[in-house]
């Protein structure tokens, strides 16, 4: 018998089918699949053709970043707190109450230091608040520790290659993981920066910098115009590259101005904070800083956060203290899974900070020119416009869209349009965004090829680079002035802008809030109102300002508490925390009280009052006697200080003792999910009568190409509490509405509830 002769990179794909092969047939006893997607469609459809493996001594600097822990919750409380009408509205919450309500618990977290130190890895970063565990390792480490094979593609796009594995990675915990991110260098990160064309002939004419290009000053000059400065306010800025400080300081020299504010560089995950030219090019680290700068002059501290992968920088940038309320990103990048970042940005809007995002330098948003982040719906979108001052360092004159550079677009990723995009009078025919995805960019400022900018420590230019890498720090550095003027007026700060400036949008305000673009075009066109080339357009001075800060507040205070439902046996305690937060000049104690409680069933509070400024919380105690009637049961708490009262209330719900069981539910009952994509619904269960057995949890009804997990899959003794239960749709998948069925054991008791699944 005679046998073909077979190339290496034939070999190679049959070794990694049967390793494959081997994998599948381990299942759940090899590890659990991530909740995010790795795999490059380009390797594993064979677009990209193996070049060779990676070398087995090879170290790679990963990082294993854990699952919010309870995305229904989080969806609900940031649904709360940017609703005016909600008594927690911008109440953000802290890093530690963020990781205690959301984060991963200490258990979850030590089990990934352990396994990954069990396998081979260093750790060399991360923390619980940051969600993630940063660690070294050989590729002979990885592949074995992640079930993966490691190996070098061509790019089929890019005159180079690219490493990557060849499937998605597993691990052997009880839980599934979010992301490992630094796994491939498929996608290299890229500024939004743009060279003027050789030849074009410079746009600026009123600028206050040499050949009349325009400092970051004359931003502040046509943008806003007043005499905030952002004083007590720390901007970040997101980086792939460090920066040499010296080039901001010759642009500081030669614009003949002084810069006041600190710059502190952040190391993210142990990349350099160095950039000297000609081994880096720190252009878009300078500019960033010069456009936040010069907005925002007399800010504490401009934070610099550098680092190799987005988590990690993300991850820094939302633990790090102080925490920067107003970020800017000018760096576009194409994950393999588009949702990866999301619970980032999600953790940003519930701590108050905003991210801005350069919108692309790109025209029209397609697939192959990375929109991503600027795509994301939990991000501020920050699209190019062409200004003209009416003088230098003067106020504005005219704008127009920046055509037909400007990104901008309808979500090539299919990521859902948001809440905020929904309301009537956004999107129309004249604009032509979509009803279904998510449309961008959300606001404008000038991107032209108009600037001032000093690099690599040689010459500085004039007019020769734009992009909106220029306007999306421009944007942090203006939120600076809003968040200084609502802490001056005792408002809370404003966290994510996009659900306040779509109501401004549509509102008879509009024009005097926003510089309304109406010309120019990047495949969409700039229309009266919002588009899909400048967003509703850049800031109209002070009138926006003022809409988003608010006016001067007179002392008030509020209160909340948290569960405002209880659950309690008879014969049992239950508590609740009541939260008191002040505005405006309000320093009072404030004093608590309680009624409408049966008889039967005591409360007190620790403390009693909470002190002056009238800011803080009081654990309010419920004890029920077992001859208390059962039923459900509301009470009111009173809150007395500084000749204010304000009240809140607790349900309470009185359940029977002896007759231990448990009750199934789940939220949302209805879910759909897009092929390629995943969804979270959260189950309950509920003890009663002194049960307390611990749950299992598993689901029926999942049609092929579906696939069901819960995280955690046993809700621990006494039976109470949450899980997460994922829901993943394959690419192949029927389309359809199917009922799942999730079942809950325990205790010899068994209960079910259902949920809609739409595919």
């Amino acid at each position: 018998m005679r046998f073909r002769a077979m190339s290496q990179a034939s070999v190679w794909r049959v070794l990694s089918a049967a390793a494959t092969l081997m994998f599948v047939a381990a299942g759940i006893a090899q590890g659990q699949s991530m909740m995010t997607r790795h795999a490059r469609l380009e390797v594993t459809s064979g677009q990209a053709k193996f070049v060779n493996r990676l070398p087995g001594t090879q170290i790679l600097r990963l990082d294993i970043v854990l699952p919010l822990r309870d995305q229904a919750g989080l969806d609900s409380f940031l649904k709360e707190v940017y609703d005016p009408t909600s008594p927690i509205y911008r109440h953000f919450l802290t890093v530690p109450e963020f990781t205690e309500r959301f984060g991963p618990t200490q258990e979850d977290y030590d089990a990934v230091v352990t396994f990954a130190k069990s396998r081979g890895f260093n750790v060399v970063g991360g923390s619980r608040d940051g969600m993630d565990v940063q660690v070294e390792g050989s590729v002979t480490v990885i592949e074995a520790a992640l079930n993966v094979s490691m190996a070098v593609y061509q790019h089929p796009t890019e005159d180079r290659t690219f490493y990557a594995p060849d499937r998605e990675p597993s691990v052997p915990l009880g839980f599934p993981l979010w992301h490992i991110s630094g796994l491939d260098n498929f996608s290299i990160p890229h500024p939004a920066l743009v060279h003027r064309k050789p030849g074009a002939q410079p746009a600026a004419t009123t600028g206050s910098g040499p050949s009349a290009s325009f400092l970051g000053s004359d931003m502040r000059g046509a943008y806003y115009g007043g005499s905030l400065t952002g004083s007590g306010q720390n901007i970040g800025l997101f980086e792939y590259s460090g920066y040499d400080i010296a080039d901001l300081n010759t642009y500081y020299t030669n614009a003949h101005q002084t810069r006041t504010a600190t710059v502190t560089g952040i190391s993210t995950d142990g990349t350099s904070l160095n950039c000297v030219y000609p081994s880096c090019d720190d252009t878009e680290q300078t500019l960033d800083m010069t456009q936040a700068l010069g907005m925002a002059p007399g800010i504490s501290t401009l934070y610099v956060y550098v680092g190799s992968t987005d988590t990690a920088i993300l991850g820094s940038i939302t633990t790090h203290t102080p925490l920067p309320a107003q970020i800017g990103c000018s760096w576009g990048w194409s994950p393999a899974d588009p949702g990866t970042d999301d619970p980032y940005y999600q953790k940003m809007a519930a701590q108050g900070q905003n991210f801005f995002v350069a919108a692309g330098d790109s025209d029209k948003w397609t697939k192959n020119n990375y929109p991503y982040p600027a795509d994301d719906a939990n991000v501020v979108a920050v699209g190019g416009t062409d200004l003209t001052t009416s003088s230098a360092g003067g106020p504005w004159a005219s704008e127009v869209a920046w055509s037909p550079y400007s990104g901008g677009g309808i979500s090539p990723d299919s990521i859902p349009i948001p809440s905020w995009q929904q309301l009537s009078g956004v999107i129309n025919s004249s604009n032509g965004g979509s009803t279904t995805y998510r449309n961008g960019p959300d606001v404008a400022a000038n991107a032209n090829f108009t600037f001032y900018v000093c690099a690599d420590q040689t010459t500085c230019t004039a007019n020769e680079y734009g992009g909106t890498s220029f306007a999306a720090p421009m944007w942090a550095g203006y939120l600076a002035l809003v968040n200084q003027q609502a802490i001056a007026n005792g408002n809370a700060l404003l966290g994510f802008i996009n659900p306040l400036i779509y109501p401004i949008g549509v509102s008879s305000n509009y024009n005097s809030d926003f510089h309304d673009i109406t010309s120019g075009s990047n495949g969409f066109s700039a229309v009266k109102g919002y588009d899909l080339v400048t967003g509703w357009g850049s800031p109209n001075g002070a009138g926006l300002l003022n809409a988003l800060a608010g006016t001067s507040s007179s002392p008030n205070f509020s209160l909340s508490a948290s569960p405002g439902s209880v659950s309690v046996v008879q014969g049992n305690n239950g508590t609740s925390t009541i939260t008191a937060s002040i505005s405006g000049a309000f320093n009072a104690a404030i004093a608590l009280s309680a009624s409408g409680q049966p008889t039967g069933v005591g409360v007190t509070f620790n403390p009693t009052s909470i002190a002056a400024p009238g800011s803080g919380t009081s654990t309010m105690t419920m004890a029920v006697a077992s001859s208390t009637a059962t039923g459900t049961y509301t009470i009111t708490v009173t809150g007395t200080g500084g000749g204010l009262t304000r009240t809140t209330t607790v349900s309470l719900t009185v359940t029977a003792a002896g007759n231990p069981d448990f009750s199934i539910s789940a939220s949302p009952t209805a879910l759909t999910v897009n092929r390629g994509r995943s969804g979270n619904v959260t189950v309950t269960t509920a003890a009663s009568g002194g049960f307390s057995s611990s749950v299992s949890l598993s689901a029926t009804g999942a049609p092929s190409g579906v696939s069901i997990s819960f995280t955690p899959s046993t809700i621990p003794a006494p039976g109470s509490g949450t899980s997460t239960m994922r829901i993943t749709v394959s690419r192949r998948a029927a389309t359809g509405t199917y009922t799942i069925t999730i079942t809950g054991v325990g205790g010899g008791k068994t209960h079910t509830t259902t949920v809609s699944l739409t595919t």
